[in-house]
């Protein structure tokens, strides 16, 4: 699943395409991907509607539209966006299009079909629950510490939690507990205040990171322009099980922690 480095890195490559671009039309294939209002409704809604930004919460796309409103996309599992020539024919996983007022179209190509469209007068109906985003200035470790509280989850689930702290999935809670020395299966109410501080950099650190590679292609995911991330060439632990660890040598072990494949070092991470 995208998550926020990547979701960021395919913001940041459709901003330049799409503000100031008008909506012409809106084609669906598959009626779940449209998750409100109706589609007739977003039709009518969307079109000749003009694209003022571009911005994410979250895992999710925000695009601001000149009247209020806003077009919200959540990539999930496989989703793909790409502005592409109308000319262009799409291929069988493209199950919604959105036209545009200089013959060309955002395409959101989905194979296995979980992702979601929404049109909003208040975007706090989507993203309301989520907790605050990892990279913002505010997001201090005083709030990291307020954010784990007393809870007793192990700390790889914790990170997981979208209302806790919102845009880490899998492959960064995994990056960020090595970087902190933090085992994925402690418990988030024994971390002392090092810990915490430790942690607080660790998940800057790899969200950052996966920003300045375009994201991981470890699985569905590649950028809006078709090419591949870099991030899956930085990866500590992720997937890398039964390999050494750069820093001690010791094979990366892999649990399942709430149904996900997690990995960690067994020496490092305490």
């Amino acid at each position: 699943m995208p998550e926020l480095p990547e979701v960021e890195t395919v913001v940041r490559a459709l901003r330049p395409l799409l503000n100031g671009r008008s909506f012409t039309e809106i084609r669906n294939y598959w009626p779940r991907h449209i998750d409100r209002p109706t589609f007739a409704e977003l039709q009518q809604r969307l079109h000749g509607r003009c694209i003022s930004k571009l911005s994410r919460r979250g895992k999710y796309i925000l695009i601001h539209l000149d009247d209020g409103q806003t077009l919200i996309v959540h990539l999930r599992m496989s989703g793909h966006l790409a502005v592409v020539d109308a000319a262009v024919a799409p291929d069988k996983h493209v199950h919604t299009i959105f036209g545009l007022d200089n013959g060309q179209e955002l395409r959101f190509r989905d194979p296995r079909k979980f992702g979601r469209v929404y049109l909003v007068n208040d975007v706090e109906q989507v993203v309301g629950k989520l907790g605050p985003e990892p990279l913002e200035d505010d997001f201090t470790v005083d709030v990291l510490r307020v954010c784990i509280g007393s809870r007793k989850r192990q700390l790889k689930p914790m990170l997981l939690e979208q209302t806790i702290i919102a845009g880490i999935g899998n492959i960064y809670a995994d990056e960020a507990l090595f970087h902190a020395k933090l085992l994925p299966t402690r418990r988030a109410n024994t971390l002392t205040d090092v810990d915490i501080v430790a942690l607080h950099a660790a998940i800057q650190h790899v969200l950052k990171t996966g920003i300045e590679r375009e994201g991981a292609s470890i699985d569905t995911y590649i950028k809006p322009d078709g090419e591949k991330g870099d991030m899956q060439n930085a990866v500590m632990v992720f997937r890398r099980t039964g390999q050494p660890c750069y820093s001690c040598g010791t094979p990366i072990e892999r649990i399942i922690l709430s149904q996900r494949s997690t990995h960690f070092c067994p020496n490092c991470q305490k």
